[in-house]
């Protein structure tokens, strides 16, 4: 093998090292991006958000927390209240970063529509498609009952980025408060952490322009967000055989 050989199998073969190890560093790269979401979350929010709850003298170590959502005002309200305490104070509210859909509840896949009901969240996601996720058990049970037969539809979550089809939608920097909280939430022993979704503040005058075609599930709704508003404390969720939540 003369010279000339030799030196371009070498410079080849430093070549392909090179490109072997950015390409490992690629993947790894991608594999801790999606491991330390969380950990990013805390690292950057958990201070913040512990002075937060001293503020509102919630205690950090033992808490429950609640979300209430607003579509027409684009708003995600996260309640807090120490687990010995009766009743829930506002730590925050999140603006959406978009909307999908009109107003009325999700009645069927591919309507785009984000539901409007009382749900719990039953899942996190710490390597969602979009950042950190927080799923919805929708269909409920009065989904189930009002909805498409076949296909009501699935995979609802509260979530980072910037796009919607169905989804709440708060940015990859709210949701790192937003998942955080409700991780802490776990911890301290809370399932099915409350999420109610409305369409609107529930007011008589916004049932009324709404429009007729929801107005008496509106009303149905109306009920828990009175109760809430009125005494800050969650109730028991109950549906009854014609998909009318009973409280």
């Amino acid at each position: 093998m003369n010279t000339i050989m030799k030196k371009t199998l070498l410079a080849t073969l430093v070549i392909s090292l090179f490109l072997g190890i950015i390409a490992c560093q690629k993947v790894k790269n991608q594999v801790m991006n999606n491991a330390d979401r969380v950990a990013v979350a805390y690292d950057e929010k958990e201070a913040m958000l512990k002075g937060l709850f001293a503020k509102r003298q919630v205690n950090w170590n033992n808490f429950e927390l609640f979300f209430r959502a607003f579509k027409q005002e684009e708003s995600l309200e996260v309640w807090g209240k120490s687990r010995d305490s009766e009743t829930f104070v506002l730590m925050k509210t999140y603006s959406f970063c978009t909307n999908s859909g009109t107003l009325g509840p999700k009645r069927k896949e591919g309507d785009r529509q984000i539901p409007e009901g009382f749900y719990t969240i039953n899942r996190f996601n710490p390597k969602s498609s979009f950042y950190l996720s927080l799923g919805l058990n929708y269909p409920n049970a009065s989904d189930l009952i009002l909805s498409d037969k076949t296909a009501p539809g699935s995979d609802i979550f509260i979530h980072g980025a910037c796009v919607s089809v169905g989804c709440i939608s708060i940015t990859d920097d709210k949701i790192k408060e937003v998942y955080l909280l409700a991780n802490e939430a776990k911890k301290h022993g809370q399932n099915g952490i409350p999420v109610h979704i409305f369409p609107f503040k529930m007011t008589d005058s916004n049932i009324k322009n709404g429009g007729a075609a929801y107005r008496d599930f509106w009303k149905n709704l109306k009920v828990g967000f009175d109760f809430f508003e009125q005494k800050k404390r969650l109730f028991e969720v109950k549906v009854d055989e014609g998909g009318r939540y009973i409280l």
